[in-house]
């Protein structure tokens, strides 16, 4: 186990993640929600001069975070965020964490309450392979949904279209937004191109 941990430390981070960073001003406070085993976080300390904590439940994936020197604290996401404040933190993420959560739009509400900007990254339901197999009758198994019908922890499946009308039914404003695909930003036909959907945004 301590193997595959040091190679988890040691390996090169993702394409979509080094893509979704650079969004991260540098020397940014940040709070990562669903922070994994926080590598997002330690790549932005690293690299991008950022500090901040994550947020995560799960025991496994807090002591990959510690070991990565990551500051994290053990929360449900579903109780939402009322120990911060406004405005605590220059950046909050939510990448790949939105669709999880029962309380998604209160959630998308407190990241623009607590941070200056927020990022916010999820599965693209609107891309083209997933559109196919629905048109099969068949719900869609791929890289980025990579689970059964049956077993997912994806609670919400939206596309970029859907979380844009969602952010301006809060009054957020779109920053910017674009799909990736493997690593590669998508800006034309992001909804239909594209396996991820990306936003930032802030509360107007």
């Amino acid at each position: 186990m301590n193997e595959q941990l040091n190679m988890e430390l040691s390996a090169t981070p993702p394409a979509d993640m080094l893509s979704i960073a650079r969004l991260i001003p540098p020397g940014s406070r940040v709070l990562d929600l669903g922070c994994g085993t926080g590598e997002m976080l330690a790549h932005l300390i690293a690299e991008r001069g950022c500090s901040g904590y994550g947020v995560e439940i799960s025991d496994a994936n807090i002591q990959s975070c510690v070991a990565r020197g990551v500051n994290v604290l053990q929360l449900n996401l579903e109780e939402g965020l009322a120990m911060f404040g406004d405005n605590s933190f220059d950046a909050v993420l939510q990448i790949d964490t939105l669709q999880h959560l029962r309380n998604a739009e209160v959630m998308l509400r407190e990241t623009a309450r607590v941070g200056r900007i927020g990022i916010v990254a999820f599965p693209n339901f609107g891309h083209w392979p997933n559109r196919l197999a629905v048109l099969q009758g068949r719900m869609p198994i791929t890289k980025v949904l990579p689970y059964q019908w049956y077993d997912t922890p994806n609670i919400r499946v939206g596309t970029l279209r859907d979380f844009r009308s969602l952010a301006l039914k809060n009054r957020l404003e779109i920053l910017d937004e674009f799909g990736l695909q493997d690593g590669r930003e998508i800006r034309l036909w992001p909804n239909a191109r594209a396996s991820r959907a990306v936003f930032k945004v802030k509360k107007r």
